[in-house]
C-alpha cells in the first residue's frame, strides 16, 4: 500500500492510499481517534475499517491529522482538523474524478469531524461512525443530516456512553428523508478489542453491501 504525501492547509499530510483498478471505483476516507490521546491512522480500528472498504471495491485514503507521524502542523482543537480531512478529500477525488460513490468513516473524534465533512461536502453519499463521542461534542451542527449512515458502537463503552449515542441518534430519526442505521454491539468497549472487531468490521460490510446495491442516498 503506497504511502502518500499530500497538501493540506497547514502543510504536508501524511497518508496511506490503497487504490482499485477500476476507474469508476467507489471512494472512501478514513478518520482517526483523538491525536491528543494516541490516534493514529494505524489505529486498529483504522486499520480494520480501511481494509473492510478495499475489500469491497473502494479506493481507500486514511491519513494522519495535522501533528501526528510525519503530518505537518499543531492539534487544532477539531478546527484545523476538519479542513485537513476536507483536504483529502480533494486529494481522493483528485485521482479518481470518474467515482459515482463517496463514503466518509471516522472512529471516536474522527466520527466527529466526519459528520462535519458531511454537512461541507454534498457529494458524500454514506457514512459509518464508529463509537461517535456525542457526550463529548457537539453534533447539533447536523440539523438536517445530509445523508444515510451507520452508527455503531460498543454496550460497554465507558468512554462514549451508550445513552449518549442513543440520544443522538433518536434526534437524528426525527429528520424526514435520510435513514440512520444504528448498531450496537453487545458487550464491546470504546475500541472493539478481542472478537468484538471482528463483529462490528461484519455489520459495516453488511450495511455498505448492502447501500451500493441501492439507487437511494
Amino acid at each position: 500500500m503506497p504511502e502518500v504525501i499530500f497538501p493540506g492547509p497547514e502543510g504536508r499530510l501524511e497518508g496511506r492510499y490503497h487504490p482499485q483498478k477500476e476507474k469508476d471505483a467507489p471512494i472512501a476516507i478514513v478518520l482517526h481517534p483523538h491525536p491528543q490521546f494516541g490516534g493514529t491512522m494505524n489505529n486498529k480500528v483504522v486499520y480494520n475499517l480501511h481494509y473492510a472498504f478495499y475489500n469491497m471495491g473502494f479506493t481507500v485514503l486514511r491519513f494522519n491529522f495535522r501533528g501526528v507521524g510525519r503530518s505537518q502542523g499543531e492539534y487544532d482543537q477539531g478546527i484545523g482538523e476538519l479542513s485537513d480531512a476536507a483536504s483529502a478529500l480533494d486529494y481522493l477525488q483528485s485521482m479518481n474524478n470518474n467515482s459515482k460513490h463517496c463514503w466518509v468513516a471516522g472512529f471516536s473524534f474522527g466520527a466527529w469531524i466526519g459528520m462535519q465533512l458531511l454537512m461541507r461536502r454534498p457529494e458524500i453519499t454514506g457514512f459509518i461512525s464508529v463509537s461517535p463521542p456525542a457526550n463529548m461534542y457537539d453534533f447539533t451542527f447536523l440539523a438536517p443530516c445530509p445523508s444515510s449512515g451507520l452508527i455503531i458502537n460498543g454496550t460497554a463503552d465507558r468512554v462514549a456512553p451508550p445513552a449518549d449515542t442513543v440520544s443522538l441518534v433518536n434526534k437524528l430519526h426525527e429528520q424526514k428523508g435520510i435513514t440512520i442505521t444504528h448498531q450496537e454491539i453487545e458487550g464491546a468497549d470504546h475500541f472493539f478489542k478481542d472478537a468484538h472487531m471482528d463483529t462490528m468490521i461484519g455489520s459495516v460490510s453488511d450495511y455498505v453491501k448492502r447501500r451500493l446495491t441501492e439507487s437511494s442516498r
